[in-house]
C-alpha cells in the first residue's frame, strides 16, 4: 500500500547521498531569500534582485541531482548584480563587518551564511559525484552578493556598519 503523501515532506529524505543535504540547505537558503524580499519592498532594486534570485536558488538546488540549470548568462547576471552593490558600498567593505543593522540587512546576512553552507554542502556532493564548476562559482558569488546587498541596505537606511576587529588573526595592512 502506498503511503499517504501527507506523511512525506521530501521524497529523498532517507537517501544517504550528500545531495540530500545540499538540497535541504539550498531550500533553506531560498526560504531566507523570500524572507529578505518581504523586508525590502521599500528598496525596489534590492527587492527586484531578490525576487530574481528566488528561482535561481532552486535552480542551483535541482542542478545537483537533475539537469544543470545554472548557465553562463545566469552567472553573468549575478556578477553584474555584485558589481552594482559593491560599487555602492566600496568604502564600507574594506574591513570585516559584524552582521547587524536593519532587519532586512540581518536577513541578508543570514542568506549569506546559508549560501556559504550551501557551498560547503555542494563540496560534499562533489566528493561523491562530478559537479560542474559553474555551480560552485554561482554559489560562492551568491554569498558575496548577499554580503554587499546587506551593507547596501544598511546604507540606504542610514545604519552605520560596525567593523569586527579579530583577536585571533592579525590585521591586514
Amino acid at each position: 500500500m502506498k503511503k499517504d503523501s501527507r506523511y512525506l515532506c521530501y521524497p529523498f529524505m532517507r537517501e544517504s547521498a550528500s545531495t540530500v543535504d545540499f538540497e535541504i540547505r539550498t531550500d533553506s537558503l531560498t526560504t531566507r531569500i523570500g524572507q529578505a524580499a518581504s523586508q525590502t519592498q521599500d528598496l525596489p532594486v534590492v527587492h527586484s534582485d531578490l525576487i530574481d534570485l528566488l528561482p535561481m536558488a532552486y535552480h542551483l538546488n535541482g542542478s545537483a541531482r537533475g539537469k544543470l540549470a545554472i548557465f553562463p548568462e545566469d552567472l553573468e547576471r549575478l556578477s553584474k548584480m555584485y558589481d552594482f552593490y559593491k560599487a555602492e558600498v566600496e568604502e564600507q567593505i574594506q574591513t570585516f563587518l559584524l552582521p547587524q543593522g536593519t532587519e532586512a540587512a540581518c536577513t541578508l546576512h543570514v542568506c549569506r551564511s546559508e549560501a556559504k553552507k550551501s557551498v560547503r554542502a555542494l563540496h560534499k556532493v562533489s566528493l561523491e559525484k562530478e559537479i560542474p564548476e559553474i555551480m560552485f562559482d554561482y554559489a560562492h558569488l551568491l554569498a558575496n552578493v548577499f554580503f554587499v546587498m546587506a551593507v547596501y541596505v544598511n546604507r540606504q537606511h542610514g545604519v552605520e556598519e560596525i567593523p569586527f576587529i579579530s583577536k585571533s588573526y592579525p590585521t591586514r595592512k
